[in-house]
């Protein structure tokens, strides 16, 4: 792609990532991508919002040279300092080393722990403003959204927001960058609720802190660091971001999620049952194999739903494993007051379910049945379900 021109002296310079099958080296962009958007503002002083991988250093150097040399470039400013957003650091560094890097304190803290830059940095404070022509760069701290350093920059006069990883979403941009251009904007929001639940969702209190802080400011462009730049509708994808903060604690889909392990085919067999015992009840039900999907899709899914039931054999006395690593993924993620059931075969001895309580308790979550078959279901087994069904319904469109 070529720089696009957001608003006149202001242009999209980013790249797109198809090559990268993960992001963060555990989420799965391999279908959909994700791109790496940098910012250039042509002024009395030329500054660079946000940079691009080490990947694409190259595409992404070469994209900025087209619109300004590099040896002009006066300021960059470092948002955030995960490789995806500074791999390019060096690189430009070395073509400019006269370029001043404008952060937070933690960021030049940070810098220095990656790059080993200790120069040319300068803090910028909560609030504070920077005259760079015509144009001023005013700066907000927003800390753990979603790392210690995290800010967000606004273009006063424009009134554009460029606030890095917050309101970012997966997926490759499809020629065109902005809302309203873009041929499916459905899928670009699934995507971006899939990147909020893997990336953000951790940190949904200081996420909510962030958006509380710049409910006061005049937005007419969101300019995230990844997906769509929101200029028709901006409101949108910070509506949709409360929206998902909310799911932390509240106000989540009436819908299910069921995430099944299987060994020998027996407890498949009864999650297929739950499944349908549930749907007949009137909710949505969305259904994973915890061996064969990817744990970010779950991880999307599970945190818009409130219902959540795992089906799950015991292995050699314990829950099994890939289970276990998905409740892990669960803490790690911090999804708690869900309504929630546990299933599952076993066939000598069990801890499971008592595993599935304790891991219940300590994430709030409210179960409703806990129950295991001895090897394959029989059918008392599957007459209980129309009953559960009912009960677990009722729980789920009763929760906050």
């Amino acid at each position: 792609m070529k720089p696009i021109m957001i608003r006149p002296g202001v242009y999209w310079a980013g790249v797109n990532d198809r090559e990268s099958e993960l992001f963060e080296g555990l989420w799965t962009i391999q279908d959909c991508g994700v791109s790496l958007n940098s910012y250039l503002i042509m002024d009395e002083k030329k500054v660079l919002i946000d940079l691009s991988s080490e990947l694409l250093t190259e595409p992404y150097v070469n994209m900025i040279k087209s619109i300004a040399p590099l040896n002009e470039i006066d300021y960059v400013v470092l948002n955030h300092l995960e490789p995806d957003h500074t791999g390019a650091l060096l690189y430009l560094r070395e073509a400019n080393p006269n370029i001043t890097y404008l952060g937070t304190k933690k960021a030049a803290e940070i810098i220095g722990n990656f790059y080993e830059i200790k120069d040319h940095f300068r803090i910028v404070e909560d609030g504070e403003e920077l005259k760079i022509g015509k144009f001023t760069l005013k700066f907000a701290a927003v800390p753990f959204v979603h790392w210690p350093e995290t800010m967000v920059t606004y273009l006063v006069e424009e009134k554009i927001l460029f606030p890095c990883d917050a309101f970012g979403g997966y997926g490759a941009l499809p020629g065109v960058v902005f809302d309203d251009q873009c041929p499916d904007l459905p899928k670009f929001e699934a995507e971006t609720l899939r990147y909020y639940a893997n990336i953000v969702a951790a940190y949904s209190g200081n996420t909510r802190k962030a958006i509380e802080k710049l409910a006061g400011i005049p937005i007419e462009i969101v300019a995230p660091s990844h997906g769509l730049i929101w200029r028709k509708n901006p409101e949108r994808i910070i509506e949709l971001y409360r929206q998902w903060v909310d799911y932390a604690e509240k106000k989540r889909e009436k819908a299910v999620t069921v995430v099944y392990g299987t060994m020998y085919g027996n407890t498949a067999e009864f999650a297929e049952s739950v499944q349908q015992a549930v749907a007949d009840t009137g909710l949505t039900v969305e259904m994973f194999n915890v061996r064969k999907a990817d744990i970010g899709v779950i991880l999307g899914s599970v945190w818009k739903n409130q219902g959540v039931i795992v089906c799950a054999p015991t292995y050699e006395g314990s829950l099994f494993p890939e289970m276990v690593s998905f409740l892990h993924m669960m803490k790690v993620k911090k999804v708690v007051t869900r309504t929630t059931a546990y299933f599952g075969s076993f066939g000598w001895g069990s801890m499971a379910k008592k595993q599935f309580e304790t891991f219940a308790a300590e994430q709030r979550w409210d179960v409703v049945e806990n129950y295991q078959f001895h090897g394959k279901p029989k059918q008392a087994d599957f007459d209980l379900l129309p009953d559960f069904a009912e009960k677990f319904a009722a729980a789920v469109r009763a929760a906050e």
